[in-house]
């Protein structure tokens, strides 16, 4: 007597795995795409073992289907912050770095060999100084634009219904960036942009941080109170500058500049209508890249040296006047870059006087005062020239080149 032969465990006989028939209905999937519970009945299996009914038959898994959009890739949360926090810092620490070679170049004056000279003896220390001191303004007014912007973008998607439109890049921005850098852009504006753009830093912070005049008080009465105190206090700071502007008579942009962003603080808050979210964030990048740039040109035009006229002569003869930018001195000669191109060598015995000139872009252009402080200096100017008063132009630095 032959029988079929079975694996032995320890609790018993193992039956075979199944085998399906062919033609057998129950082993096909239906066509409608519904599931059938299988009869209750035995079934024989390869070599005539019967399928024992305790066990449960395995069934073949429905399929799971996504419901994506077709031609759409769904990135994730995550990945999303990641590219947008890795796109930020990128920029953040790129430019200066482009910025500070870009000057080098154009301080040789695209020359090859005046710009290798330059690289040979400007640090990186001083040419890190030279930047933070003269881009300082262009970056802080560069993120300042991002978070502000950014922020508003970021409530008014937030009102749209999830998964309509992906989030604009600067609310992005504005959402992987941790509040304390946003606080330090805007202190690092405070201190550095002039007193004659300060006032832009109104709207700016309460577009930044979402300040609604609600949010000042619950009750009306009490909120239009503060809201009048604060506009008091702006008011008494910028009352006598006020005055002096319209007794000028043809500084209107400063009397924009003073009386319109407290006005439109209290507007500028989110969220916006949705149809004009997309078009407003892709003009707002565009023009905050833009205006970047336009600004990016005097950054990269300033000297990285300063600017000194050098007295050159014998000790009994004529001098010379010779105006430009210190490259470096040793013991045979003083390294000249001139202002007006070209490098030039001179013996450091034949050097007779020295003096530092301001440049064009120094000269005061409004005649207008904030509280002893001059509109056009930032307050960490205006606090310097209270520490050392600026001294009377040396006549040398007057003569033309």
């Amino acid at each position: 007597m032959s029988a079929a032969t079975t694996a032995t465990g320890g609790d018993g006989p193992v039956p075979p795995p199944r085998a399906s028939a062919p033609g057998d209905v129950a082993d096909s999937p239906p066509i409608d795409g519904t599931t059938t519970a299988p009869p209750a009945v035995d079934r024989p299996a390869a070599g005539g073992v019967a399928w024992p009914a305790g066990v449960p038959v395995a069934e073949p898994a429905e399929p799971v289907v996504a419901d994506v959009e077709p031609g759409r890739v769904r990135w994730d949360p995550a990945e999303r912050r990641a590219r947008a926090s890795q796109s930020f810092w990128t920029a953040v620490v790129g430019v200066p770095a482009i910025f500070s070679v870009l000057r080098l170049g154009v301080e040789a004056g695209g020359e090859l060999q005046t710009t290798l000279l330059l690289v040979a003896n400007v640090g990186p220390v001083n040419l890190l100084a030279g930047f933070l001191t003269t881009a300082a303004r262009l970056l802080s007014t560069g993120l300042v634009a991002v978070f502000a912007l950014g922020a508003v973008l970021a409530v008014s998607a937030d009102q749209l219904p999830p998964g309509t439109r992906r989030r604009p890049l600067f609310a992005r921005w504005a959402d992987i960036t941790p509040a304390w850098v946003v606080l330090a852009s805007f202190l690092l504006a405070l201190i550095t942009w002039p007193l004659l753009y300060l006032p832009l830093l109104l709207p700016a912070f309460v577009a930044a941080f979402q300040l609604r005049p609600g949010r000042l008080h619950e009750r009306v009465v009490p909120r239009l109170l503060l809201i009048g105190a604060l506009l008091a206090g702006y008011g008494w700071l910028m009352l006598p500058t006020l005055r002096e502007a319209m007794r000028q008579g043809d500084e209107w942009l400063v009397l924009a500049l003073i009386v319109v962003p407290p006005l439109l603080a209290l507007f500028i808050t989110g969220p916006l209508p949705g149809m004009v979210i997309r078009p407003l964030a892709s003009v707002t990048e565009v023009a905050v890249l833009a205006t970047l740039v336009w600004a990016a040109v005097p950054v990269i035009s300033t000297p990285v040296l300063p600017l000194t006229v050098t007295t050159v002569g014998p000790e009994s003869g004529p001098t010379e006047d010779v105006r430009g930018h210190v490259v470096t001195t040793d013991d045979v000669n003083m390294v000249i870059l001139q202002e007006r191109g070209g490098v030039r060598y001179v013996p450091v015995d034949l050097v007779r006087a020295q003096v530092l000139c301001p440049s064009e872009e120094e000269l005061p252009r409004h005649q207008l005062r904030i509280h002893d402080f001059h509109v056009e200096d930032s307050l960490l100017e205006g606090m310097g020239r209270r520490v050392r008063p600026v001294h009377r132009i040396d006549a040398a630095c007057r003569t033309p080149a």
